[in-house]
């Protein structure tokens, strides 16, 4: 009797064991896909081409949303991951191979119970075996990159088909971009896009059981804020010395939806390269800092995920320095907000790191603090 208790007790346990097991991986599950696609020579100052074709493996550890958090339910219950990437380039030859770690963010366009559409966004860092060389490497063919640690971009769009609650098809096309940001030069930037097919699997479901509550109305809020940042940039001469750029940005953002803001602003940046450059060089003297700092008025949009921002803003300068011949330019990147209420004198505060691009090349990494009242 004593060992049939037991036995049962044992039964028992791990019942409960694995029910809450099957609970906790509700939603789970493991996406691989394929890609091939070719690279863009978006420059003449590239050396190298690349081959006819570029291919990329992509596995993605992705978790359902089920609404447990307010932004979950707000934003149609997406899907989050993290997800390693590897692409060979060219077999070692100029550009290599890479591999890139970053989170995803993939957000329903258009849903039904059988086939969705979908956009993915993921951001974060890669390694590339290739790199701009003197020596002891002497490899001056490879003029797109400078390092082998490197900002990591990806985009992709799906159209799936759910075969059953645990298994997904899907096909799409997508853009992967990688450079450090000038942080090293040379700094053309790779960036590669591609159509591919893949699969998902959901171990215990891919539908958990969704929460739906009563969410707060949040007003349409305007808020002021203000931003500081810096940046270091080399200035033309591969692993020469790094300089600072100073960045400042002041804006007015309106909150809708209760999961968006749009914003419009002014930027300032002074530039600590381009200001030596000219000092060295005798140009503009007694002026180089006249000729040294940009500014500019931009317009943008933040996609807010809890305590994440997903900010992409476009801007148009009004002064370029000496150096610089671009009209437009682009930052995406992140905020994290430590701070965010609805009242109070602070309403916001919130460390940030932003990719500031010339359409496919990128300029520099600005990382800083934002404040918002």
């Amino acid at each position: 009797m004593k060992h049939c208790f037991l036995l049962a007790s044992t039964i028992l346990l791990l019942s409960n064991a694995l029910a809450q097991d099957k609970n906790n991986l509700a939603g789970f599950g493991v996406e691989a896909n394929y890609s091939i696609g070719s690279g863009v020579v978006h420059t003449s100052k590239m050396r190298a081409g690349f081959p006819y074709t570029i291919n990329s493996g992509i596995l993605n550890f992705v978790q359902q949303t089920n609404g447990r958090k307010d932004w979950q339910q707000r934003r149609h219950y997406p899907l989050i991951g993290w997800a390693i990437m590897y692409t060979d380039y060219d077999r070692n030859h100029v550009y290599g191979h890479a591999v890139c770690i970053f989170p995803n963010l993939q957000i329903p366009l258009i849903g039904g119970k059988k086939v969705e559409w979908t956009l993915t966004a993921g951001f974060g860092v890669g390694y590339l075996s290739k790199r701009y060389g003197l020596y002891p490497d002497f490899d001056t063919l490879n003029t797109a990159i400078g390092s082998h640690m490197n900002n990591c971009s990806y985009f992709a769009t799906d159209i799936r088909y759910h075969l059953n609650k645990h298994v997904d098809l899907q096909m799409g096309m997508d853009f992967a971009h990688m450079s450090n940001a000038a942080f090293r030069q040379p700094n053309l930037g790779i960036n590669k896009y591609g159509a591919h097919i893949g699969v998902r699997y959901f171990p215990v479901t891919s539908q958990p059981e969704r929460i739906h509550t009563e969410l707060p109305k949040l007003k349409n809020r305007i808020y002021i804020e203000g931003k500081f940042g810096m940046a270091a940039v080399e200035q033309s001469t591969p692993n020469g010395p790094m300089y600072p750029v100073y960045l400042g940005s002041l804006l007015a953002s309106r909150r809708y939806a209760g999961k968006n803001k749009m914003f419009i602003g002014v930027d300032y940046s002074f530039y600590n390269n381009v200001y030596r450059f000219l000092l060295n060089n005798e140009i503009f003297p007694g002026h180089e800092k006249e000729h040294s700092w940009k500014s500019a008025v931009f317009i943008g949009n933040e996609f807010l995920i809890g305590r994440v921002g997903i900010m992409f803003q476009l801007g148009y300068y009004l002064k370029k320095n000496a150096l610089s011949d671009y009209i437009i330019y682009e930052k995406l990147g992140g905020n994290v907000y430590i701070v965010q209420r609805e009242k109070g004198v602070i309403k916001e505060f919130f460390p940030y790191v932003y990719l500031k691009t010339h359409s496919t090349q990128a300029e520099l990494v600005e990382a800083g603090l934002g404040i918002g009242f």
